[in-house]
């Protein structure tokens, strides 16, 4: 079933939470190109509202997308809303919401990430805001963009994390928000350059974080922050 009109301002364009949170991932969308995230169109971005994930469509260059072009599904990923058609990335989306609490998704292809995604099985820790994304981030194994196979591997990567790369292919990180999100995104490609940079250096090889460190680290990062009033 569709979402009904009483989703929708007199203007065309979407209302209440679901026209608010469209518009986040609108921004975050033109976000991941404005930072350099991914090139084109490649990449996408979700938002769950209810029983509604809101998805940026297939193809369509984020700085055309307005509020008239909201695009929704439902969690079997049947279209109730909009004409767009949805990423054909919803098989990676739709497996985090049913598995997560995610209340956001962002998956990029961004330069480092994809490059450590094709090096190693998991990213060494080179840094402690590994514990941001929940521990040592996992490398998920090759499978076609698009697919039920590559959703099923992600979700393998992502046991524990909220975050992992995908082999040959980009990164996949969940959150409560967008910005989170998109965030932790950020970070994930940061610590991938700091690796490969690192690693870089002949004859050298760059010091890494045990467990222990790592756990220390995440603990305190938890109470990271201006206090909630």
């Amino acid at each position: 079933m569709r979402i009904s009109n009483t989703a929708h301002d007199d203007k065309g364009g979407t209302g209440g939470d679901v026209g608010r949170a469209w518009a986040e991932v609108v921004s975050t969308a033109r976000r991941t190109t404005a930072d350099g995230l991914v090139v084109g169109t490649s990449g996408n971005v979700s938002a769950r509202v209810g029983d509604v994930v809101l998805v940026t469509p297939s193809g369509v260059p984020y700085d055309r997308l307005g509020p008239k072009d909201a695009v929704g599904v439902d969690l079997d990923g049947r279209q109730v809303l909009g004409e767009l058609t949805p990423t054909s990335e919803l098989p990676m989306h739709l497996a985090v919401y049913r598995s997560t609490d995610a209340a956001a998704v962002v998956h990029t292809h961004a330069v480092h990430a994809t490059a450590v995604a094709g090096l190693v099985d998991e990213l060494p820790l080179v840094h402690y805001m590994a514990g941001a994304l929940g521990g040592p981030v996992r490398v998920a194994d090759y499978a076609l963009y698009g697919t039920d196979e590559l959703a099923r591997n992600m979700l393998r990567a992502l046991e524990g994390r909220t975050g992992c790369l995908l082999r040959n292919h980009g990164t996949v990180v969940y959150g409560a928000s967008l910005d989170q999100a998109y965030d932790r995104t950020a970070q994930l490609e940061w610590m991938c350059r700091v690796w490969l940079t690192s690693a870089s250096v002949p004859g050298r090889a760059p010091a890494l974080l045990s467990l222990d460190q790592l756990a220390e680290a995440t603990r305190k990062l938890s109470g990271y922050g201006q206090p909630r009033v």
